[in-house]
């Protein structure tokens, strides 16, 4: 879940809080779904340039702002998921994520949150390129215009080979047995 905790603080996150809102509501029945079926959830956060940050207190920032209040409350964290805080735009930059997901075993990523033409499409160029498997549901990725959004989730199809199908259509529990014949 990649910038989802966010306080929505940049020229466009007023102009984008309708499509966070309704983004908002898929994501975090999917972040249910997949603890309920064993999968990790790991926030995936930009530090903002707060170098000296700490996401509990970005989080308690968030939730008390008036903008995010509504998104951070709907995909608040929940006490075993992970966090990871990145300096710039792609989670596996200058970040401990990859040692994270080879801990956790995990070979397939589901790729979530804001921007999708930003932060989400260099993400997911990175795991591209360390061969993991992307799953980035169309339906739970936003950006700051549904134009921009649309097109990243097609280069990503198109590039990274990902499947965009909105979060509806994953099988959590038939991806997690193909992960697993793959180990």
């Amino acid at each position: 879940m990649i910038d989802v905790v966010n306080d929505l603080n940049f020229p466009e996150g007023r102009q984008i809080l309708p499509a966070v809102l309704k983004m908002a509501l898929r994501l975090s029945t999917l972040a249910r779904e997949a603890r309920n079926a064993g999968v990790p959830v790991i926030y995936v956060n930009d530090n903002f340039g707060r170098w000296q940050s700490d996401f509990r207190k970005f989080l308690a920032h968030c939730l008390k702002n008036e903008r995010s209040h509504a998104l951070v409350t709907k995909l608040k964290p929940k006490a075993r998921d992970y966090f990871v805080l990145k300096p710039k735009h792609s989670g596996f930059y200058s970040t401990a994520l990859t040692v994270l997901l080879d801990y956790l075993g995990v070979r397939h990523l589901i790729l979530t949150g804001i921007a999708g033409n930003l932060c989400v499409l260099y993400t997911a160029n990175d795991a591209y390129m360390r061969d993991y498997r992307l799953y980035i549901p169309g339906d739970c990725t936003v950006s700051n215009t549904e134009e921009e959004n649309l097109h990243a989730l097609q280069q990503m199809k198109k590039s990274l080979h990902a499947d965009i199908a909105d979060s509806t259509q994953l099988n959590l529990i038939q991806m997690l047995r193909l992960a697993q014949s793959e180990t």
